[in-house]
């Protein structure tokens, strides 16, 4: 029973509204077709899409949604965001001048921009206050703060000092527990944390297999856990109903994840052909973060950035590129995955043009942050898509991003549930 409980819970919407509603759409992208639709009137009834025909007569005094002048999407998805916790900066200590407290309004803040900037799904891939996202996603379905759909994580999978924890300040600073949550030493401790993860409301799993561009004292290529505590997170997941993504840059700690399970690589820079082939035949998901890399670069030189960080991100940005083109050609499943938090929060579509860059088709980049994403989350039935039964959840963009993708980056309207939030 739980393995239904989980996705419902999570996808409450915000409102609901037994009033009947009609979106005028003057294209409508259908990702599920692949194709482009004109002068369509979608019909929403108590925050789903109940009907979608072509424009007519609307019944007197009816409430409408004019959108004919804009192209209209499904919400975006992004799946790999860190809403619940500061944005990267210089000061490798700086998750730890912060309260839970304080990260819980951050939290909410960034959850109203990347709900504003037209992501109206996300999986939270973790923040080091454990159980912030799964809070976060508590209050936004309660309606207490607006923000997207959220699927979390609850903690980092890591080992002691590992990619997933705070790392590089002076060895006698004690860091808090609950940044230490999900802190393993062996395949036991993995199935009694993730066990606990989700005893406290995970929805998912995040394993840190290999060491990280910015956790400083790890190394990309480095594997940090081993098959044997990759496969006891999955059997765990497995019997609650549930599924496990593996953080891992490095070829090898690639493969050994994708054998240990997992259904889903975050980052994959340093992928080769082997874990490419491995990915395509197990239907594997691969969630690359392709703009981050020219962020980390602009911003990490001009801020002072730890230069080990800069070092690992100059070793792994065009790597990850060549690996996303030839996934592509491969037909790999991609999902969209941004890693926000690195980059400011609500600036998520700015990776839909390296994803065209990189070998996509518009219409492959749209799909890789609607039907492909919400299959990733097991969401399909509700997010991604827009044709009946589906969440009245959509955005309205000025301009055709078939021709010209980057028109994503400014969203005009956005509805969730039903409700027009901009």
């Amino acid at each position: 029973m739980l393995r239904y409980l989980l996705p419902l819970v999570a996808l409450i919407p915000a409102t609901a509204s037994a009033e009947t509603l009609y979106v005028r759409a003057g294209r409508l992208v259908d990702p599920e077709a692949g194709k482009v639709l004109t002068g369509q009137v979608l019909t929403v009834e108590d925050g789903r899409v109940v009907s979608v025909q072509g424009d007519g007569p609307l019944p007197q005094g009816a409430k409408v949604v004019d959108w004919s002048g804009f192209t209209v999407l499904p919400g975006l998805i992004d799946c790999h965001v860190h809403l619940a916790d500061v944005e990267q900066s210089n000061n490798v200590a700086e998750p730890l001048l912060h309260s839970a407290m304080e990260i819980g309004f951050i939290g909410a803040r960034n959850a109203k921009k990347t709900l504003l900037a037209g992501f109206t799904t996300v999986h939270d891939v973790g923040s080091f206050r454990a159980y912030a996202d799964v809070e976060l996603r508590n209050a936004i379905n309660r309606g207490d703060v607006p923000g997207p759909r959220v699927s979390a994580v609850g903690a980092y999978v890591t080992i002691p000092g590992g990619g997933g924890e705070v790392t590089g300040f002076a060895p006698d600073v004690t860091v808090p527990a609950d940044m230490r949550a999900g802190v393993v030493n062996d395949a036991a401790d993995v199935t009694r944390k993730v066990n606990a993860l989700f005893q406290n409301g995970a929805d998912s799993i995040k394993l840190i297999a290999t060491g990280a561009v910015l956790a400083q004292g790890t190394e990309p290529g480095q594997i940090e856990l081993s098959g044997e505590m990759m496969k006891a997170a999955v059997d765990v997941a497995r019997q609650r109903g549930s599924w496990v993504t593996a953080h891992a840059h490095g070829a090898a700690g690639i493969k050994l994840a994708i054998q240990s399970g997992v259904k889903a690589i975050e980052h994959a820079s340093l992928i080769d052909d082997e874990g490419i082939a491995l990915a395509r035949a197990r239907g594997v998901w691969l969630d690359m973060d392709i703009y981050n890399g020219d962020f980390i670069a602009e911003v990490g030189k001009r801020d002072g950035w730890p230069a080990d960080m800069l070092r690992k991100n100059d070793e792994t940005t065009e790597a990850q590129r060549e690996g996303f083109r030839k996934a592509v050609k491969a037909g790999v499943r991609l999902s969209y995955g941004t890693d926000a938090g690195v980059f400011p929060h609500g600036l998520n579509a700015r990776q839909f043009r390296y994803m065209v860059r990189y070998g996509m088709t518009p219409m492959q980049a749209i799909q890789s942050a609607t039907t492909v994403a919400a299959d990733l989350l097991g969401w399909s039935r509700d997010v991604g898509a827009l044709s009946p039964g589906h969440y009245a959840d959509m955005i309205a963009v000025a301009g055709d991003p078939l021709a010209d993708v980057s028109v994503l980056e400014n969203v005009a309207h956005v509805m969730k549930g039903g409700e027009v939030v901009r």
